[in-house]
């Protein structure tokens, strides 16, 4: 990494067991993709304003070469294992590895262009969860996930609307790597 990382903590101490597992997770990611050039963490605890326990937010910036960078900002709120730091934790780098992953790929050439896209409908929706599912005009189920929406975005989809995507092959089958929805869906 070409700038140390910066680590940001919102309601929860600035410990050294965090800072060195943040460091962990961080290093894992380097030696895997090796591209990172800046990084940005913030950590949110707990409110503890209501009587259900509230989750912690792990936000992540990584900055790529060209400009290019990848965030996780959100933390689904009605999960309760989100109340357990670790688990949030592992869960924003995870999917940070995820998205590092995919950019690493266009950067160095391996994404698969399709020559058009293919059409089908929303069947299922996790929106707490950020993803959900399409059937294809052959009657496959495709994933897909909340930053493959392009706008109005994940939060306007509908089940039973069209939409046309991009299908490519992902680690646990085929899943859609950018959705739109169709101009017939559009308000008039």
């Amino acid at each position: 990494m070409e700038t140390v990382p910066h680590i940001d903590f919102h309601g929860i101490e600035a410990s050294p067991e965090i800072h060195d597992k943040v460091a962990h997770h961080l290093a894992r990611l380097e030696e895997r993709y090796g591209r990172v050039t800046g990084c940005r963490v913030t950590i949110k605890g707990p409110s503890g304003h209501r009587h259900t326990g509230d989750p912690y937010e792990v936000k992540i910036h990584l900055s790529l070469p060209d400009e290019r960078e990848v965030a996780v900002e959100h933390t689904p709120h009605q999960d309760e294992r989100f109340q357990d730091f670790d688990f949030a934790l592992n869960d924003a780098f995870n999917r940070a590895g995820r998205q590092l992953q995919d950019q690493v790929r266009r950067m160095r050439g391996k994404v698969k262009h399709h020559a058009e896209a293919a059409e089908g409908v929303i069947r299922k929706l996790m929106l707490e969860d950020g993803y959900g599912f399409l059937e294809s005009t052959d009657g496959r189920e495709i994933f897909f996930h909340r930053n493959s929406v392009a706008e109005p975005g994940f939060d306007g989809l509908k089940i039973g609307e069209r939409v046309t995507f991009t299908e490519e092959e992902g680690e646990k089958g085929p899943q859609a790597s950018r959705v739109a929805r169709l101009a017939e869906n559009a308000p008039h």
